[in-house]
């Protein structure tokens, strides 16, 4: 979720209410700045109010990447952007090249992308699984062609395609 406060868009990271013994409740947030990428807490009352910011999506296909840069095309007037890794943050672990996705925009600044909830990638390096070994809940780390490090079942190879969701992380299935 994105807020506005004091002409500034905050992404909501984490929100909790508290409501201490016999005092009035609040909520406690925490944030990060989208235009400067600092982090800060706040306490919010009741009586206090944001401004929730609206956000058009675009579908954009990922070009390339160049440095700190992340290349995306408009696919319906071929327009090129490019976002900052800052403000994509985790999510540059789940973008292949010639990947559509839908970028979101604030007026005409891009503030974040919404990934598919599950991507496809290729295992590049994983240590080979021991055969004969039976014991239940083994796992072992595999590096992704994003670089992006997953924990597997020791039957998954280099060269084979995971199933990985974008909200936790975590192997899915073999694609």
């Amino acid at each position: 979720m994105l807020v506005k406060i004091e002409n500034d868009l905050f992404r909501v990271l984490e929100l909790q209410h508290v409501t201490p013994g016999n005092l009035r409740g609040f909520v406690r947030i925490k944030f990060r700045n989208i235009r400067s990428g600092n982090l800060s807490d706040q306490k919010l009352r009741s009586e206090d109010t944001c401004e929730r910011a609206t956000l058009d999506e675009r579908q954009m296909q990922y070009l390339y990447q160049d440095g700190d840069d992340y290349y995306f095309m408009d696919t319906s007037s071929y327009e090129q952007i490019h976002i900052t890794s800052e403000a994509l943050g985790d999510s540059v672990n789940y973008l292949k090249p010639e990947m559509t996705i839908s970028v979101e925009f604030y007026g005409e600044e891009p503030v974040g992308i919404e990934l598919p909830p599950t991507v496809d990638l290729k295992v590049t390096d994983t240590v080979p699984g021991i055969k004969g070994a039976t014991a239940s809940n083994q796992i072992k780390p595999a590096t992704c062609e994003t670089g992006l490090v997953v924990s597997v079942p020791p039957f998954i190879n280099t060269g084979d395609v995971v199933r990985v969701s974008t909200e936790t992380g975590e192997y899915l299935a073999r694609a």
